[in-house]
């Protein structure tokens, strides 16, 4: 029995050279994942969205089921009127937003001469001699050659982003049909890495969280549509300038639960500053107005049908998934919250009672 269990004594004492090597292939495996997470993150970012936006999508595709229409066909119907909006989005509103934004950049040295003539910058000018101190750094900042070089590089860099976002969303939106089209049959493969005996529960739990994924996914669309609709009419009656623009970056900032509304509501203010102080103030009180009526009244009938998830929490997930994954990780944020706090409730919590 003794020399059994010395045989079997497989501690770092009495084997070094077999501990050695199992810990340096366990380092070496380790730093192959992160070799690969660096040079795939933008991939699986893509992989993300994409099944971010097919869960989204799905629940329509279910309901056009329910009528009668095979799933096919349902997925081409969807994808046709996704389709169709992004046509008439890009053949309409983006001539517009690039014709305005076109105007910003021509007149933005004249923005910027009626800011340094104002009798604000003035008086704040003969007090600490601001435009001196601004006109000497920027002569120094151009008489580097490295600044210059780094700048034309910053241009480069910016006409490469494009190129690869252009490239993303059309993986993007290949992966999303595939995910649309396969998303049943995905999801049966799925459940049979499940024990038989758990398989039921994982099935249970996978379709209530992909169910309040796409509840959310479409309520926060049709919150941002209505946001940027208030927006919208809240620029015309206090006639702010480049409303096309900003009506298309509010909805943008809305889709960004919590904090989006604000930043867009503060972003508009600034632009309105541009005309005059009581533009602003009048777009500022109707639209942060309504973002009160939406809080209260709006957000919660729509979002009736998602899993909810507790203020403070909320504010963690988008803090914490915009710093890892930026936009995109704001924007799934809370799902990924809600999913972990349904799995917490109906797994951890009910194990943790019977204990």
């Amino acid at each position: 029995m003794p020399s059994e269990q010395v045989g079997t004594d497989m501690s770092p004492a009495r084997h070094p050279i077999h501990f050695g090597f199992m810990a340096t292939v366990g380092v070496g495996f380790a730093l192959l994942v992160y070799f690969v997470l660096i040079n795939v993150g933008a991939l699986l970012a893509w992989i993300a969205a994409a099944l971010f936006i097919a869960l989204g999508l799905d629940p329509i595709v279910r309901w056009l089921e329910r009528k009668g229409l095979p799933r096919p066909a349902g997925v081409i119907i969807v994808v046709l009127i996704l389709a169709g909006l992004v046509a008439s989005f890009i053949s309409t509103l983006i001539p517009t937003i690039v014709n305005q934004t076109t105007q910003i950049v021509a007149n933005a040295p004249r923005y910027v001469d009626d800011f340094l003539n104002s009798a604000f910058f003035q008086s704040v000018d003969e007090q600490f001699q601001v435009r001196e101190r601004i006109d000497a750094e920027l002569a120094k900042f151009f008489a580097n050659s490295e600044n210059v070089t780094g700048i034309f590089g910053g241009v480069l860099g910016v006409g490469s982003a494009v190129l690869q976002g252009a490239f993303g969303a059309l993986i993007v939106l290949v992966l999303t049909l595939y995910f649309l089209a396969s998303l049943p049959a995905l999801k049966i493969w799925a459940y049979r890495l499940a024990p038989r005996s758990r398989r039921q529960q994982v099935q249970r739990l996978s379709e209530e969280i992909s169910s309040s994924v796409g509840s959310y996914v479409i309520g926060q669309a049709c919150v941002a549509l209505i946001n940027a609709a208030v927006a919208f009419v809240a620029m015309t009656i206090a006639q702010v300038p480049f409303t096309a623009l900003l009506t298309f970056v509010v909805a943008l900032l809305a889709f960004i639960p919590l904090i989006g509304a604000v930043i867009a509501g503060a972003l508009v203010s600034l632009v309105a500053l541009t005309v005059s102080w009581q533009t602003a103030a009048l777009f500022a009180v109707i639209y942060f107005a309504y973002l009160q009526i939406e809080a209260y009244f709006v957000s919660p009938r729509v979002m009736q049908r998602a899993v909810a998830v507790p203020g403070a929490v909320a504010v963690i997930a988008v803090i914490a998934g915009g710093s890892l994954l930026g936009v995109l990780g704001a924007l799934m944020a809370i799902p990924v919250a809600a999913s972990v706090m349904l799995l917490l409730k109906d797994v951890f919590i009910v194990r943790q009672d019977r204990a």
